[in-house]
């Protein structure tokens, strides 16, 4: 018992004034008092026990969570630095893949631009002799022939001047497509843009493997005005589906001795509100099981080392940084047909 409750206890025992029975009350009440002061005392001994061992393992958890905390601000610094090598390392692929198209064009354009050289040459020559003979008619005093030769020399200049500007035209395209994007949308005429590319895209193939052909079917809508786009990015989005489309006709030709007719049709449309791109072909298709992994990177069914499988998925990231959506449909062994739908900003 409590010392001092035990001395209470000795107190009353010796009490003359008590009765026993009360003294003996008295003394249960005392010791149950200490029992309750044993029990607190106990409680109290233990909470602080706890409090202790609560203290150590909070100091433990603070300095574990110190721990995590650096540990995680090296994670974030490594994944910064390997974010970084990334982008880097996704700007290189993306050059890579526009120079590797940019060189499957070269033939192309170097036939597109001999045609109006061609014209420019040959108009100049004949200007030249209806300059000379123009000089002799004027020796001679005859003006009104001269006027007549000299109005054929103007209609000359001006063949010459549209065909030089025709194969300005072309290189400028050339140069826009090789150069890096600086993101900056422009007014584009997108049936120029999408007919300059296959046309590009048909003569460097031809130029490449003699044997290929198609039929070229367009049907470009007219009421479309100049839409606000990134015209190389776009522009290497309807290279990369029309140079598939020429392959998987190709590949299909080359099964075929007879009966098969390669087709590739390219066409606009304008929608409410959207602008509509679509290249279509009579090829082999897309077989079902793998049409849902065209857009990924790194995924192609060509043979290896016939294409790093970055074309659609990159063409797919270009659409939608458009605000378009990019979409495909295919029938096993009759054709594919890729859509672009992007935002008509023509009249914003």
């Amino acid at each position: 018992m409590n010392q001092h409750l035990q001395t209470i206890v000795d107190f009353i025992q010796r009490d003359g004034n008590l009765t026993e029975d009360e003294k003996n009350k008295i003394s249960q009440l005392l010791k149950g008092v200490d029992k309750e002061l044993t029990i607190t005392a106990f409680k109290l001994d233990r909470t602080e026990k706890v409090k202790r061992t609560t203290a150590i393992l909070l100091e433990e958890t603070i300095e574990e969570l110190e721990q995590k905390r650096k540990a995680i601000e090296e994670t974030n610094s490594a994944l910064t630095i390997s974010l970084e090598e990334l982008k880097a390392a996704q700007a290189k692929l993306v050059q890579s893949e526009k120079m590797a198209s940019l060189g499957e064009l070269t033939a192309g354009i170097a036939h597109e631009i001999q045609n109006p050289l061609n014209f420019v040459n040959n108009f100049s020559e004949v200007s030249k002799e209806l300059l000379d003979e123009m000089k002799t008619e004027l020796d001679n005093g005859n003006t009104e022939d001269a006027k007549s030769i000299a109005a054929d020399v103007i209609q000359n200049l001006e063949k010459i001047l549209y065909h030089g500007k025709r194969a300005d035209g072309i290189v400028k395209g050339m140069l826009q497509h090789s150069r890096t994007s600086n993101g900056q949308k422009e007014p584009t005429d997108i049936n120029a843009l999408a007919d300059e590319y296959l046309r590009l895209a048909y003569h460097g193939l031809r130029a490449k493997e003699k044997s290929f052909n198609a039929t070229l079917k367009t049907n470009y809508d007219e009421t479309i005005e100049q839409i606000n786009i990134i015209p190389q990015d776009i522009g290497r989005v309807l290279l990369n589906l029309i140079n598939n489309a020429f392959y998987t006709v190709d590949e299909k030709r080359k099964q075929h001795n007879s009966g098969y007719e390669p087709a590739v049709w390219v066409t606009t449309k304008k929608l409410t509100g959207k602008i509509e791109l679509s290249v279509k072909d009579n090829g082999n298709g897309i077989p079902p099981k793998v049409l849902h992994k065209i857009f990924q990177p790194f995924f192609t069914t060509k043979p290896t080392g016939q294409g790093m499988g970055l074309g659609l998925s990159l063409a797919y990231d270009i659409v939608k940084a458009h605000g378009g959506e990019l979409t495909v449909e295919s029938d096993e062994g009759q054709g594919t047909t890729f859509v672009i739908k992007i935002p008509d900003t023509s009249a914003q």
